[in-house]
């Protein structure tokens, strides 16, 4: 049997666009005498649709068009993701569903058992799980049918009481389906792999994996689509971060060789690739062509503008200088041979005039106090002003460069330099801030070298340095990570070694600069717990 792999970019509720991108891949399928033809989870409506799952109107017109893209089948089947509504008297009024549909007509449906409701997940929000076990007969072979989840009890078995192929294995399946919608992070593609490696392992069925590509606002997908067999061999795979369309010939007893790479050791060109995703779906999908960018001289917003440049092209990056009193030189230099590598325009707006405007009007209110971080931030006030005065003028979007160590302690000023339509580098930490810039620089000079050496410093005062106020990168990210990530406590941080008083303080700044995180832009997600979506904490509350 011939098993066509679509992995494809969808936008979220363009139902009209995405039934013409799969019915475009069933075409080519068919064509290429596919006998069965496979789209992600959810593919018709785009996933994660959210609360458009809420609207009776937008429902029906998810049926309506599953109903014109049947009628454009014959013999070559499709499975393809899409909401379906629940005849049940109780539950939720929706299920998440896997319909075949061939010969014009909706044959069968396959509803999602396992509903995760952890991390960026909230489907057990919109969805009824299913709780009736079949599989498909076609072709004269018993198909099981599962969607994403569904073959994830195995990584965690105490997370869920059912096992969806506990039950569907007593039926005598002898292919295993798997449509998926499952979300890139740094850490997660070996993980997801292996686990649909030992899927096929233990049940000894041959899978098929298909997931879809793409952005949709903060949540990335990568792809990485599969034929793996019975024996756990990777025997095809689709590409990453980009479409890609496959037919495998499949023959129950024959032998395959691997062909799949190890992306254990590429976390941060991995990055690199989910974030230019990120870019140009984020400007793509929303209708935006053109990004503006405040250029301090530093390594973010260098990172920053080799990525838009990269997502978007130069020619639609427009970026600001806007030097202070306390902007040295070598910033100002560093900022125009970045542009100057990039073949980039700029255009500097000095900015002290404004920030001595701005202390001349609040003198009688401040009188009798100290200058201090009210008068400091009044220059990154004074810029944030100003980009969005562009932005606002010509429909550039501002690009937020604030970091996951920054983002993390409250290393930023509201309203100014956490300004933008969309946050970067709000799921990187520094560190791999720095990693990022060598990968941009692995095949030539694109950030400039003073850049990547200089100590970091948001220039607000004379000789300031982030170490004034923050340990070195290294030991703050090492502690964000167990505190964020691996969801330490201070005296589990402790006990493997970093200093007490240090880690009180450190986990202290995170909990208590939530408010500012809140307001912060959507973040591209690349890690397991992005702020925002990935990582929902009280913002007037108290943790430790």
């Amino acid at each position: 049997m011939r098993i066509a792999l679509c992995q494809l970019n969808y936008k979220v509720g363009d139902l009209d666009g995405n039934y013409s991108k799969i019915l475009k891949a069933y075409n080519q399928a068919v064509a290429d005498k596919a006998d069965l033809v496979l789209f992600s989870e959810l593919a018709l409506c785009g996933y994660p649709p959210q609360d458009l799952l809420d609207y009776p109107h937008f429902i029906d017109k998810c049926y309506q068009t599953l109903v014109a893209l049947a009628k454009n089948t014959g013999e070559t089947a499709m499975i393809v993701g899409c909401p379906m509504q629940s005849e049940l008297k109780h539950g939720k009024k929706l299920f998440n569903s896997a319909v075949v549909i061939s010969n014009g007509k909706i044959e069968q449906v396959f509803s999602k058992t396992l509903l995760p409701n952890y991390n960026i997940f909230d489907e057990y929000r919109y969805f009824e799980p299913n709780d009736v076990f079949n599989v498909w007969e076609f072709n004269g072979l018993k198909i099981a049918i599962t969607i994403c989840e569904d073959l994830w009890d195995l990584d965690d078995p105490t997370l869920y009481k059912t096992s969806p192929m506990s039950q569907l294995i007593q039926l005598g399946p002898d292919l295993l389906i798997n449509i998926s919608g499952s979300p890139f992070s740094y850490k997660h593609i070996e993980n997801r792999r292996e686990l649909m490696r030992i899927n096929a392992q233990k049940y000894n069925l041959s899978l098929f994996y298909v997931n879809q590509v793409g952005a949709n606002t903060d949540i990335i997908f990568d792809g990485g689509s599969m034929f793996i067999t019975n024996e756990g061999v990777i025997a095809e795979e689709c590409e990453y971060f980009e479409e890609d369309f496959k037919v495998i010939e499949w023959q129950p007893n024959k032998e395959y060789t691997s062909h799949s790479h190890n992306y254990k050791n590429d976390d941060i060109a991995l990055i690199y690739n989910a974030l230019k995703l990120g870019l140009t779906d984020y400007f793509s999908k929303s209708d935006f062509a053109t990004a503006t960018i405040g250029l301090s001289g530093g390594l973010d917003s260098a990172v920053v503008t080799a990525l838009i440049a990269e997502a978007i092209g130069v020619e639609n990056i427009f970026p600001l200088l806007l030097p202070s009193k306390f902007s040295s030189n070598h910033s100002i230099d560093d900022s125009i041979q970045l542009c100057k590598n990039l073949n980039l325009s700029y255009d500097i707006i000095p900015i002290q005039d404004a920030v001595n405007t701005f202390e001349t009007i609040l003198r009688p209110l401040f009188k009798g106090t100290k200058s201090g971080v009210a008068e400091e931030n009044l220059q990154a006030r004074t810029r944030g002003n100003i980009l969005m005065a562009l932005s606002n003028k010509f429909g550039h979007i501002l690009l937020n460069t604030t970091n996951k160590s920054e983002a993390a302690v409250g290393y930023g000023t509201l309203y100014g330099d956490m300004c933008g339509g969309i946050s970067v580098l709000g799921d990187v930490y520094k560190t791999q801030v720095y990693k990022l810039a060598e990968y941009i620089n692995r095949n030539g000079e694109i950030i400039p070298k003073n850049i990547l050496i200089k100590p970091p410093s948001a220039e607000l005062s004379h000789g300031q340095l982030d170490s004034d106020s923050l340990p070195d990168y290294n030991v703050l990210d090492a502690i964000l990570y167990q505190y964020i990530e691996n969801q330490l406590g201070p005296k589990e941080i402790i006990d493997l070694g970093f200093d007490s008083k240090l880690v009180f303080k450190i986990i202290n700044m995170v909990d208590r600069n939530e408010y500012k995180r809140i307001q912060m832009p959507p973040i591209l997600r690349v890690s397991d717990k992005a702020f925002g979506i990935g990582r929902k904490m009280p913002v007037v509350g108290k943790i430790n």
